[in-house]
């Protein structure tokens, strides 16, 4: 474990595309490694222009029927790993691989509700990935690839959320710089919890990502494209502290900070601690 951590503080420097995701032989490729995937943070407090205190869904049955005394500030944290199970596959090139995300929305300043988790969204992946290496608008093209994301709540009437996406990506970098794009498509059943979640929090993302002495910027993007005054912008300011602890301030504007809120606008500002970026 201790092995790990070490790989994953980069100390203001962005890991290469080619260390996170194994894509030549210059690297050490193995399967069945914990890595990191998404940056892991705890917001210590998050504070919000209007808590989503009464959630709405497209029809009564999930909808809350009476709101709920939410404080303003409140705590926030992620977690995300991922690890290789095959390798290989493809011209003997792609890889396989398995994602875990996890967000959290902690009222641990709400006496009056016992300090509940507001809201925990679970996510899983399957991720299949294919190194490239071509140049474009300046940056080197180093990767693409499809994967299989569900993503849920886990909770019941009215405030189950959900959705099964098929999300393809592409990347590139150059030095200090990475971009990602994610565009999706939903698999839609005859039964939601939310059939129209993605007009409200997109249908794809576009993740930038600068790193400058020993800060980090990160813009992470979202959008439906039918729907002009929708989708989000999340802006992250990465900053040393002491050693390898580093402070981390973060900026959400729009609808879907979490599977709850997706049809819910809100601004917020959060001040914490980066365990890992990117």
């Amino acid at each position: 474990m201790a092995q790990l951590f070490d790989k994953l503080i980069t100390n203001g420097k962005i890991l290469s595309l080619d260390e996170r995701w194994d894509l030549v032989d210059s690297v050490e490729r193995s399967t069945f490694k914990l890595e990191p995937y998404q940056p892991i943070y705890i917001m210590l407090a998050r504070w919000s222009s209007s808590p989503n205190q009464r959630p709405v869904g497209k029809n009564a049955e999930f909808s809350a029927s009476e709101p709920v005394d939410l404080d303003v500030v409140e705590s926030k944290f992620q977690i995300s790993f991922k690890t290789k199970i095959a390798q290989g596959l493809l011209n003997n090139k792609g890889d396989l691989w398995v994602g875990y995300t996890q967000l959290a929305a902690w009222q641990v300043y709400n006496r009056k509700l016992s300090r509940p988790f507001r809201e925990l969204n679970y996510e899983p992946e399957v991720i299949f990935n294919y190194p490239l290496n071509f140049n474009l608008l300046g940056f080197k093209a180093k990767m693409a690839g499809v994967a299989f994301n569900h993503e849920s709540n886990g909770q019941t009437l009215p405030l189950s959320r959900s959705w099964n996406r098929i999300i393809f990506h592409f990347a590139m970098e150059k030095e200090g710089w990475q971009v990602m794009f994610r565009p999706w498509y939903v698999i839609k059943g005859k039964t939601e919890d939310n059939p129209d979640a993605d007009d409200y929090i997109g249908r794809a993302e576009l993740t930038v990502i600068h790193a400058f002495g020993d800060h980090m910027l990160y813009a992470v993007g979202r959008h439906p494209f039918n729907r002009l005054k929708r989708g989000s912008i999340e802006l992250n300011y990465i900053f040393p502290i002491n050693g390898n602890l580093r402070g981390h301030l973060q900026y959400f504007s729009g609808y879907g900070e979490t599977m709850v809120d997706y049809r819910h606008y809100q601004n917020t500002f959060g001040i914490g601690i980066s365990l890992i970026d990117w």
